[in-house]
């Protein structure tokens, strides 16, 4: 589903070059559950701007689907976000004044779908918070809250969920609440979901976990592999500095 080749992604600050990614090889088959894992400064962000096609890599080839990102215009990047990539961000990104319902509903009125009380009803229904349709978000907690975001990325049926560190402003029981809906959508709805986090504890709900530093991928494994993986390269750096 996506194929990523020698993406290379350097800003510039002032007359100094920034290289936020050196060279990521990365292939996630369709249905995959995957976790970015990495300290602040990893590149993982980035990354994930260039799979939700927000950012565009200096060099190196993104294929989405089949089709090759970095020769679509402007135009064309849009409509791939707005019908094949649903986001979900920690901030939660909804608007105040807005029932759970008509911000599922929102995507679907940009598309200028029909039936989409129907379909966002059934969004939010498939993330346990159909009880909070009317419900705007200074009425509702904050698991709550991410469950409508995710049920507005939901709606539009898309190909792939980005998710930004989704359980960035949660607390525990929301965020074990929260991974077991992400779990769910991948088991029996085949959702293709990539999560970016720096906690190792929600990165071991996913399939496999992609750990990066200094731009670059540093491991790819399972995530009960990539506790042991940590484990050895922490005891590595000891010795090394002892």
């Amino acid at each position: 589903m996506i194929r990523l080749r020698g993406i290379i992604k350097i800003y510039r600050a002032g007359d100094v070059l920034v290289p936020a990614l050196q060279g990521i090889d990365l292939d996630i088959e369709r249905g995959e559950f995957l976790a970015i894992v990495g300290p602040s400064g990893s590149g993982k962000s980035t990354l994930m701007h260039i799979l939700g096609c927000l950012d565009r890599p200096t060099r190196g080839t993104y294929e989405l689907e089949g089709h090759d990102v970095h020769r679509m215009s402007d135009v064309q990047l849009a409509r791939i976000r707005s019908r094949r990539i649903g986001f979900v961000f920690q901030s939660f990104n909804l608007l105040p004044r807005l029932s759970a319902i008509a911000q599922v509903e929102l995507p679907l009125t940009y598309r200028g779908s029909r039936n989409r009380r129907a379909l966002a009803l059934r969004a939010l229904a498939q993330v346990g918070v159909l009880d909070r349709a009317r419900h705007r978000p200074t009425q509702m907690s904050g698991g709550q809250q991410q469950r409508v975001a995710i049920a507005r990325a939901l709606v539009t049926n898309p190909a792939l969920i980005l998710a930004d560190e989704p359980t960035g402003a949660l607390d525990t029981k929301s965020t074990a609440d929260l991974m077991e809906t992400f779990v769910l959508l991948n088991r029996e709805r085949g959702m293709t979901i990539v999560l970016v986090t720096h906690e190792m504890e929600v990165a071991a709900y996913t399939r496999r976990v992609v750990q990066m530093r200094d731009g670059r991928i540093i491991s790819d494994a399972p995530p009960e592999r990539m506790s042991a993986l940590t484990l050895v390269r922490s005891e590595h750096q000891e010795g090394a500095s002892a």
